[in-house]
């Protein structure tokens, strides 16, 4: 009779395990809601990066004005401004950070506003498709401080 009940519950406990996730983790995507123009294409390219290194996106399209009204509001100053703003996690993600970046932004929770790559570096994800030839220019993420100062968060040579 005893070796019955634990046959049954070690049965229910494997049952109860593969049902549920293990103790602090999470079976659902971190969700990044993106503000970019209807009609990027490199933010779209940007977005597939995201979506395909595990993340959920909600897009909004916006004006080219409307962002950078949110970035102003979000605190993040135009200089490391680039298409398309997102917010993570209560980061603010700017421009065509890799996803790489974004998870360890989340993981390591850094004092900050967020994380930014300014401009449009080519080779950089979403700005890596087949028009540019394979073409890598270095480019650098930066974390960008309430105060407005940043410093180098990750460099691709």
């Amino acid at each position: 009779m005893q070796r019955r009940s634990l046959i049954a519950g070690a049965a229910l406990l494997g049952a109860t395990a593969t049902a549920l996730p293990a103790f602090g983790q999470t079976s659902a995507k971190p969700l990044i809601e993106v503000w970019k123009s209807p009609t990027c294409g490199c933010c779209k390219d940007w977005i597939k990066h995201m979506e395909s290194n595990g993340f959920a996106v909600k897009t909004h399209e916006v004006s080219d004005a409307a962002k950078t009204e949110l970035r102003n509001k979000l605190g993040l100053a135009d200089q490391y401004g680039s298409c398309h703003t997102a917010l993570v996690g209560g980061y603010v993600v700017e421009g065509h950070v890799p996803a790489s970046d974004v998870r360890r932004l989340l993981k390591e929770r850094p004092r900050g506003v967020g994380i930014a790559v300014p401009g449009m570096p080519v080779g950089s994800p979403g700005m890596d498709g087949p028009e540019y030839g394979g073409r890598k220019d270095p480019f650098q993420v930066v974390l960008v401080q309430r105060n407005g100062n940043s410093a180098v968060y990750q460099s691709f040579p």
